[in-house]
C-alpha cells in the first residue's frame, strides 16, 4: 500500500523433488525438468498412482545433529535445511540469536505425515506403544517451533494450516506484521510431505491424481501429481536490510487473501479473482503492470478452468497476450508448501527475466484461454509478478514481486 514499508526478500533456501537448494528448484522449473519419477514407499503399496515428486537420497544426519533430529518429522527435516540455506545468504548465523524482533511463521496443511502414519499408527498397532516423541513431531507447530529455537527468534511464532494456500499466507502474514512495526524481520516459508501410503490412497480416493503426466491448462489433463518439499524465505523490511549490508533479492510489494466461502472442495472464480485484486490493491500496482502470472495450476479439470475464468476476469482482453504458466509438473504439487516452492520459481523468473514452462502441454482447451508458455521457457522482461494458491475449503492467496531496486 502507499506509504506502507517496503519488504525485500534478502534469503531464501529450498529443499525438494529438484534437490537441495533454491537454484536446484529454480533450474529444474526454468529448464522444463520433470522431477517426477516412480514413488519410493516405505511398504507394499496397494494403490494405482505410483509417481510423485518425492524428495529422494535426502540424509537428514547429514545436515542435522543427533541432538535435534529426534523431534523432526521429515517435513521439519526438510525446513531446517533450506531455512539454513536462507539465513546464509541473508547473512545472518544461528550463532547469533536473531531476538524479538524476529517473527517465525511457516505453512503446513498437515505437519508431521510420516510421524503420523509411521511413529504412530504402526508403533502403536505393532510395538502396542508409540515413541515418545511422536506428538512433539507431528504437530503442526512444530515447524516454526523448531526454526524459533535454532536460531533464537523470540517473536511472535506460529504455524499456518490453510491447506494449499498455507505457504503463502504465511508469507504474507510475515509481510504484514514487520509492516506493522511489530517486527523488523520474518523467517517464513511452508513445508509439506504426504507422499507416504494412506496420504497417497486418501488422494486417490479423491480421484484428483494423473496416473501419467501433469498437464495444467492443457486440453485432455487429468490431475495434479503430489510433491514434498520446503521453502524458506528471510523478509525484512528495506532500511532494516540495507542499515546491515544486505542484499535484497527482490520486493514483496503485495498480498491478498479471500475466501469463497462456497464449497469444501470446488473452487470459485469470483473469490480466486477478490483474492488477486486485493493482492493488487495492496501492492498498488494496476494489473497492466502484471509481467507474468505463476499459476495455481494443479493439472485438475476444475482448477484450471476455474483459474483461467478468475484469470479473465482480473485481467479481461489482457489474458491472451499474459505469461501464465504453472510448474507444478515439475516440482509437484507440494500441498501446504506448494506456495513457498513456486516463490522461489517466481523469484527466480524476475531477476532472471524468463517465464518458465509449462511442460507436458499438449494443446489449447477453450476452457483455459491462457496463454500457458507451453513446453518451452520464454526470456523476456519481468519486472513484477504475481503468484497464486487456492485451497481447499475456497482459501485463496496471491502474492506480488517486484524487481529489487538498487539502493
Amino acid at each position: 500500500m502507499a506509504g506502507a514499508r517496503r519488504i525485500v526478500v534478502t534469503g531464501m533456501g529450498a529443499v525438494s523433488a529438484a534437490g537441495i537448494g533454491a537454484p536446484a528448484l529454480w533450474e529444474a522449473a526454468r529448464d522444463g525438468r520433470s522431477c517426477v519419477g516412480e514413488t519410493r514407499f516405505a511398504r507394499p503399496y496397494r494403490g494405482r498412482i505410483r509417481i510423485s515428486a518425492q524428495v529422494q537420497d535426502f540424509d537428514p544426519a547429514a545436515y542435522l545433529t543427533s541432538n535435534v533430529l529426534p523431534f523432526c518429522d521429515p517435513v521439519t527435516q526438510y525446513l531446517l535445511v533450506a531455512a539454513d540455506e536462507a539465513i546464509a545468504q541473508a547473512g545472518l548465523t544461528s550463532a547469533k540469536p536473531l531476538g524479538p524482533r524476529t517473527a517465525t511463521i511457516i505453512g503446513t496443511g498437515v505437519g508431521g505425515m510420516h510421524t503420523l502414519e509411521n511413529g504412530l499408527y504402526l508403533t502403536l498397532v505393532e510395538q502396542g506403544r508409540p515413541d515418545p516423541l511422536t506428538v512433539p513431531r507431528l504437530i503442526p507447530s512444530a515447524c516454526p517451533s523448531m526454526l524459533s529455537i535454532r536460531y533464537g527468534s523470540t517473536g511472535p511464532c506460529f504455524a499456518v494450516s490453510s491447506a494449499c494456500s498455507s505457504a503463502t499466507q504465511a508469507i504474507g502474514l510475515g509481510v504484514h506484521l514487520i509492516r506493522s512495526g511489530l517486527v523488523d524481520r520474518a523467517i517464513v516459508g511452508g513445508t509439506e510431505d504426504c507422499v507416504t501410503n494412506s496420504a497417497m490412497l486418501a488422494w486417490e480416493a479423491l480421484r484428483v491424481l494423473t496416473p501419467d503426466a501433469c498437464r495444467p491448462f492443457s486440453k485432455g489433463r487429468n490431475g495434479m501429481i503430489l510433491g514434498a518439499g520446503s521453502a524458506v524465505f528471510v523478509l525484512e523490511e528495506v532500511e532494516h536490510a540495507r542499515a546491515r549490508g544486505a542484499e535484497a533479492l527482490v520486493e514483496i510489494a503485495g498480498y491478498g487473501t479471500s475466501a469463497d466461502a462456497k464449497d469444501p472442495v470446488r473452487p470459485d472464480a469470483q473469490g480466486a479473482a477478490a483474492c488477486m485484486r486485493n493482492a493488487l490493491t495492496d501492492a498498488n500496482v494496476e494489473a497492466g503492470e502484471i509481467d507474468y502470472v505463476n499459476a495455481h495450476g494443479t493439472g485438475t479439470t476444475a482448477n484450471d478452468a476455474t483459474e483461467s475464468e478468475a484469470l479473465g476476469i482480473v485481467f479481461g482482453d489482457r489474458l491472451a497476450k499474459l505469461p501464465v504458466s504453472s510448474t507444478k509438473p515439475i516440482h509437484g504439487h507440494a500441498l501446504g508448501a506448494a506456495g513457498a516452492l513456486e516463490l522461489v520459481v517466481t523469484i527466480g523468473a524476475v531477476r532472471e527475466n524468463i517465464a518458465p514452462p509449462t511442460i507436458n502441454w499438449r494443446e489449447a482447451d477453450a476452457k483455459c484461454p491462457v496463454d500457458a508458455v507451453p513446453n518451452e521457457a520464454r526470456p523476456m522482461p519481468i519486472r513484477t509478478a504475481l503468484t497464486n494458491s487456492f485451497a481447499f475449503g475456497g482459501i485463496n492467496a496471491s502474492l506480488i514481486v517486484r524487481r529489487a531496486v538498487a539502493a
